[in-house]
């Protein structure tokens, strides 16, 4: 039986065994760990249970970087595969993958497509790079390999390569941002592609959130539903660091955990746990990773924990759409603001083809937005469009950003450098 199908008592008891193992594992093969359990006089026999977590430090991503060989738990000889973070929030940090990890990685996303209903007769077309050290694009093709369902690797972008593919080989499914669906959509109607009759009658997306924290579509999501109304829309979340992806079911409720893999802390500014329901930033202890396990790691993201059962049946917490990133937090004009909100405005408004989100540090000290954005339609006065999109800001964000308007080929430049796995949307130069 799935333990998500378990009783919560179950699941904890599961949990609370994994971390006892992975306690000791961390204590007998990890320098970095080993280290701090010494400095901070660590009783390993004193962490039983889930709650007594909270007696440890946090992994920080700056220790990542700085002691990253030490969080290495097995010989060099031992690794598969070694793969790279994003890099969004700073320099990329290397993980180091051995065998076992990556059947873990594999199992994972077994679960994860299953929970979003793919099944051994599905076909996923995934718009999702395999090269460039990313985690998430192989990790994709192992689960879907296990699960028994067809695989089309096409990578991303190219709308013209993707919709060759989808009408060569009639995929069921799609795996990619969702924001390049928009794009799609637009190359269909261009070129009198019947998109809406074609084969894809699901779209599992990566990287951008479709729904709000009430779990209603949000503007992306909607604008994608109404463009295309036949697919069925599922929202993942997943990172490099913690070696798992929380895909939603069919009720699109939150992302389901999967316990055997992972344990989720919510913890406020003040690293103390919030009670559920409550948001706070996404602390991971990873199960079952071999090469490069990580113990209360900090990920920056800002969510919150769904405890209530779902109506599909697992008893596993949940959890909401990301708020967004700690890092990423901006107090325009005395309001605070993530990103996310940003987007849901632009990704709104039909006449902006693209964007980039640039947060600097003003004369004063205090963080100023500029908007750069590219047009569907050069036609349009510049100073009629600032105008709308600063009353659409200030409608739904109270406060509106500055906005500059420059060629769409410009801003594309920007979105896809050519060293990133995903879109570029955001920059942060304070």
């Amino acid at each position: 039986m799935d333990i998500e199908f378990a009783s919560r008592e179950e699941i904890v008891r599961l949990q609370e065994d994994l971390l006892q193992k992975q306690m000791h594992y961390l204590a007998t093969h990890s320098p970095y760990y080993q280290r701090m359990f010494k400095e901070k006089n660590i009783n390993l026999d004193s962490i039983r249970c889930i709650a007594d977590l909270q007696q440890l430090p946090f992994t920080e991503k700056e220790q990542l970087h700085k002691y990253n060989r030490d969080f290495l738990c097995c010989p060099e000889s031992k690794v598969i595969d070694y793969v790279t973070t994003s890099g969004t929030m700073g320099d990329p940090v290397t993980f180091a993958c051995t065998e076992k990890d990556l059947q873990r990685l594999a199992y994972n996303e077994h679960k994860s497509f299953a929970c979003a209903g793919i099944t051994e007769e599905s076909v996923v077309q995934l718009m999702t790079t395999l090269d460039k050290r990313f985690m998430a694009g192989m990790a994709y093709f192992l689960g879907l390999r296990k699960l028994g369902a067809g695989v089309i690797r096409v990578g991303n972008g190219i709308p013209e390569l993707q919709w060759d593919t989808i009408q060569r080989l009639h995929p069921t499914a799609i795996m990619c941002v969702p924001s390049f669906i928009l794009r799609l959509v637009e190359y269909a109607k261009q070129h009198g592609i019947d998109y809406r009759n074609c084969s894809v009658k699901k779209i599992i997306g990566i990287g951008e959130g479709l729904r709000d924290q009430q779990f209603n579509l949000n503007l992306l999501g909607k604008r994608i539903h109404e463009q295309w109304p036949e697919v069925e829309l599922y929202a993942t979340y997943s990172s490099t660091e913690m070696s798992a992806t929380f895909s939603e079911c069919e009720y699109g409720c939150g992302g389901h955990v999967h316990p055997e893999l992972i344990i989720v802390e919510i913890v406020d500014e003040k690293g103390n746990v919030v009670p559920d329901g409550e948001q706070g930033e996404v602390v991971v202890t990873t199960l079952g990773v071999e090469g490069m396990p990580l113990l209360r790691f900090k990920t920056g993201d800002i969510a919150a924990k769904i405890v209530q059962p779902c109506l599909c049946g697992r008893n596993s917490y949940r959890l909401t759409p990301l708020v967004g990133r700690k890092n990423n937090m901006i107090k325009l004009k005395g309001t605070t603001l993530y990103p996310p909100a940003i987007n849901d405005v632009l990704d709104n408004t039909d006449y902006v083809q693209n964007y980039v989100v640039v947060v600097r540090t003003s004369a004063a000290g205090t963080d100023e937005v500029l908007v750069r954005i590219g047009l569907r339609d050069n036609s349009l006065q510049h100073d009629e469009v600032i105008k709308n999109l600063k009353d659409r800001f200030r409608a739904r964000l109270r406060v509106a950003p500055d906005i500059e308007i420059l060629p769409a080929d410009v801003i594309q430049a920007i979105n896809f450098p050519a060293k990133s796995r995903k879109p570029v949307k955001f920059i942060d130069e304070r």
